[in-house]
């Protein structure tokens, strides 16, 4: 017969007995307690050191603006550079709130947004539909495509001659600048959008004899949504800069003429006015494109 084997210890009696029999059971419950204390947000948050909390938050954005702020405003200050050079923020500002009281500033303003919305808007419908029909017309894309390639690489500074003498130096030389600098980036996003589409949509099509115009609204366009918004908000910042260094060649009015008549009277104050307002304005743009894109595809999210 099998004989148990005994431990040499003697077994616990009383209190001590009571107690280890309780130490397993403490053991148990206090496992779960230290796992939800560890899993606790604040926990984890009180974990993470200041400088990762700091990233995190969404103020942490704007600290290199601050930064420059605070750089210029001390080289101003401790005149590292001539004041015919460069000027204070503060200077700066009240320039701004100078002209903004004649209405010079907003004269300006309106007339460089007005023409990058119009030129925007004609070159991004444009870029749309040729995009639309690049990428779905073999022989089209044969025949136009390499025009296209070449003409998308030339720089729009470098046409703003050719533009002069043929609009002038009018309203048509800043739409056409705009219209140039915007219907490429967009036609060139929504062509590879839409020559990238899965083969499984266009089985979809024929399986349902989807006819060409059902095939564009029903699968085209809804597919290439993220892409074309994606090259729109590109061909906008784009496009804005565009429009500001033809003002600054050849304008009557406008952010870049502003800046270019600042130049020639020595007042670097306009001058540097007309920088800041020309970023701010930039990164307005782009953040306020940015969300468009965020609730147009808010779906996607979900």
């Amino acid at each position: 017969m099998r004989t148990a084997l005994q431990s040499p210890y003697p077994p616990l009696t009383g209190a001590a007995a009571v107690q280890a029999s309780a130490a397993p059971q403490a053991l148990v419950r206090a496992v779960p307690l230290r796992s939800a204390l560890a899993q606790a947000p604040g926990a984890a948050a009180a974990r993470k050191p200041l400088v990762e909390r700091w990233l995190a938050s969404r103020w942490s954005g704007w600290l290199s603006s601050l930064l420059l702020l605070a750089l210029w405003s001390v080289a101003t200050w401790l005149e590292w550079m001539p004041e015919q050079v460069l000027v204070s923020p503060l200077r700066v500002l009240l320039t701004g709130w100078e002209m903004a009281q004649s209405g010079e500033l907003w004269d300006n303003l309106g007339v460089s947004l007005y023409r990058l919305f119009v030129g925007f808007g004609v070159g991004s419908i444009a870029g749309v539909v040729f995009g639309v029909l690049l990428g779905l017309s073999s022989g089209l894309r044969a025949y136009v495509e390499p025009t296209f390639n070449v003409l998308r690489q030339l720089p729009t500074v470098a046409l703003i001659p050719l533009f002069i003498l043929v609009f002038g130096i009018g309203e048509s030389f800043k739409v056409f600048i705009v219209i140039k600098a915007t219907f490429f980036v967009v036609g060139l996003a929504v062509h590879d959008a839409v020559r990238t589409l899965s083969p499984r949509y266009r089985e979809v099509a024929q399986i349902y004899c989807f006819s060409r115009w059902q095939v564009i609204r029903s699968i085209v366009l809804p597919s290439i949504i993220p892409a074309t918004l994606t090259g729109v908000r590109i061909a906008l910042s784009r496009a804005w800069m565009v429009l500001v260094g033809a003002e600054l060649l050849a304008a009557e009015s406008g952010l870049g003429q502003m800046m270019e008549l600042g130049r020639q009277m020595f007042r670097l104050d306009i001058v540097m006015l007309g920088v800041v307002l020309t970023g701010v304005i930039g990164f307005s743009l782009d953040r306020g494109f940015r969300m468009l894109e965020r609730y147009l595809m808010r779906w996607k999210r979900s």
